[in-house]
């Protein structure tokens, strides 16, 4: 339950690192304002016609009294609404991490080197357009992971009381942990870490996950509210790497959030208290240091 508080702290620590750059936070503002307007319309679109696509799909409902067959088809038209919103967080973080890869690389590579004790940053050593690929390529796989759980989700929605009550909570869990991947994947890429390497290293810290993704989720469903937080939130991610990696982290420039050991154990955690983890024993390349 620890790690649920200290997942928690990352997103914050990431807001924070942010706001004392404000050159960096700006420029990580543009890609999120465009990927807002394209989803704006896109959700526009689904509350317009949405209610005809429950009903389409339920046509079994057509000879219920009434109100029975307006209210059922309305709680499946609300689930199908809050569904397609969880969707929308972990694609539309995988979109705007798409358009906006050099600036978010940009801003992660200067998160390892505040916070490295060496000031140095992994570099995956490919060239640009190989890394947009290897971005895209990553994301799409995300997406259609969550995709299927979307489905998943949605299939269990017509399920009473449950379908309108559990679903929606495990749905932010999930979206929370897919959500956390796209994030953290930023500077793991960078790092030479494979997708599934990925999945499997987030899944052995599910609790950490959690307490990143699923708060952050919760608050992109606030319109607007994404734009503002995606620069903090992939410097909070790029922080959470490091302790999943067991990357030592120095206090950067922020001492009181970030304190130093002096008894040779990692301040891989917010506030230094965490002992470094071993790295996970897939063979996974050595990035390169500048």
């Amino acid at each position: 339950m620890r790690d649920l508080g200290v997942g928690f702290q990352y997103l914050v620590q990431g807001q924070k690192w942010v706001a004392r750059h404000g050159r960096q936070y700006g420029f990580g503002l543009i890609p999120g304002l465009i990927t807002l307007v394209l989803y704006l319309a896109a959700l526009t679109a689904l509350a317009v016609w949405g209610p005809d696509f429950v009903a389409w799909c339920t046509p079994f409902a057509d000879d219920w009294s009434s109100p029975w067959s307006g209210l059922f088809r309305g709680l499946l038209t609300a689930v199908l609404f809050a569904l397609a919103l969880l969707l929308s967080v972990v694609t539309f973080t995988a979109m705007t991490l798409l358009i906006g890869q050099p600036f978010y690389e940009n801003l992660s590579e200067k998160v390892d080197r505040d916070v490295s004790p060496d000031g140095t940053a992994p570099e995956s050593g490919l060239p640009f357009w190989r890394e947009l690929w290897i971005s895209a390529r990553d994301s799409l796989r995300v997406v259609v992971r969550a995709a299927l759980w979307g489905v998943l989700l949605f299939g269990l929605g017509f399920v009473p009381f449950v379908g309108q009550t559990v679903v929606p909570v495990i749905g932010f869990f999930v979206t929370g942990f897919f959500l956390t991947e796209e994030l953290t994947a930023v500077a793991l890429q960078r790092r030479r870490v494979e997708v599934r390497d990925r999945l499997r290293l987030l899944r052995s810290r599910r609790m950490l996950v959690w307490g990143f993704g699923t708060p952050l989720a919760l608050a992109f469903l606030v319109p607007f509210v994404a734009v503002f937080l995606m620069p903090g939130a992939v410097a909070g991610a790029t922080l959470m790497a490091r302790d999943l990696l067991g990357e030592e982290t120095t206090g950067g420039d922020d001492n009181d959030d970030h304190d130093g050991d002096n008894d040779g154990r990692s301040g891989g955690g917010p506030g230094g208290g965490h002992a470094p983890r071993p790295r996970p024993a897939d063979p996974w390349t050595k990035p390169q240091v500048r």
